[in-house]
């Protein structure tokens, strides 16, 4: 079984993410429709029978264009939104650079929350607890999926997978948009890669 982790197509860099109800830019756009389209393409392969998303548009406007291909709905699961940056969601960057100086995830200790938002130990808890939930279910059904969701919470998710801290202060690889990331579970165990 796989389940093939996407993160959203490219979205505005001049706002702050996290929770912003902002959707894709226009290349973010093309990001989804060419994912769908190479999907399709190897659909036999992948053999993907259900697509999760986050519930934020810039993630399920990247879904949906996959789920038109294949012919599936998609199921919204709030619980792998991006950080809960408070009232930094879609805000642009010179605004929050005037108002709140200094103020980033890097920034935050770790159980420091962003105004009316989260801390790196909530996200990480909600992240922790999404994907074990998620995992059991998954299991149980035993076929391939899809989840479209941000590059925080794949930082999350594989620092669970492969059994290492996660920290908002360690520098993370940088996700690309709209690509696939395999991760198989064998002998008991989720593992990254084809």
């Amino acid at each position: 079984m796989t389940c093939y982790l996407i993160r959203h197509g490219k979205d505005d860099p001049t706002v702050r993410g996290g929770w912003s109800k902002l959707g894709l830019t226009a290349e973010g756009k093309q990001q989804a429709e060419d994912l769908a389209n190479d999907i399709f393409t190897k659909r036999c392969e992948l053999a993907i029978t259900k697509i999760f998303s986050s519930d934020l548009p810039r993630a399920t406007e990247t879904a949906n264009p996959i789920a038109h291909a294949l012919g599936l709905p998609v199921v919204e699961c709030p619980q792998f939104r991006e950080t809960n940056n408070g009232i930094f969601a879609g805000m642009p960057n010179e605004l929050a650079l005037e108002k709140y100086p200094g103020v980033f995830w890097n920034t935050l200790a770790w159980d420091e929350t962003y105004p009316d938002g989260e801390s790196p130990l909530l996200f990480y808890e909600r992240i922790k607890s999404a994907w074990e939930a998620f995992s059991d279910e998954m299991l149980q059904e035993a076929q391939n999926v899809a989840l479209v969701t941000h590059g925080g919470v794949i930082h999350a998710i594989q620092s669970l997978i492969r059994g290492v801290a996660f920290s908002n202060k360690t520098p993370q690889e940088r996700i690309p948009h709209a690509a696939l990331i395999p991760l198989r579970y064998q002998r008991g165990r989720w593992v990254e890669g084809e």
